[in-house]
């Protein structure tokens, strides 16, 4: 999840922030998605993206 600017010491690593481009039709499914589990758009996008690497590369997942 992002970190504010003002984020604790304590955080344990910072995000890296990029921009991504969707077509509207998808980016209000993400939209909908995000709004019913009460989540925002990139914690779905995250949430995603951290799911394609382990399905396409499970050595390169991350550890619990």
């Amino acid at each position: 999840m992002a970190t504010k600017r003002n984020a604790s010491p304590t955080a344990v690593e910072p995000m890296i922030r990029t921009s991504v481009g969707f077509p509207p039709d998808l980016y209000r499914t993400l939209e909908e998605i995000a709004e019913k589990q009460k989540v925002s758009v990139g914690w779905i996008v995250r949430d995603a993206a951290e799911k394609y690497v382990t399905d396409r590369w499970p050595l390169l997942a991350p550890k619990a």
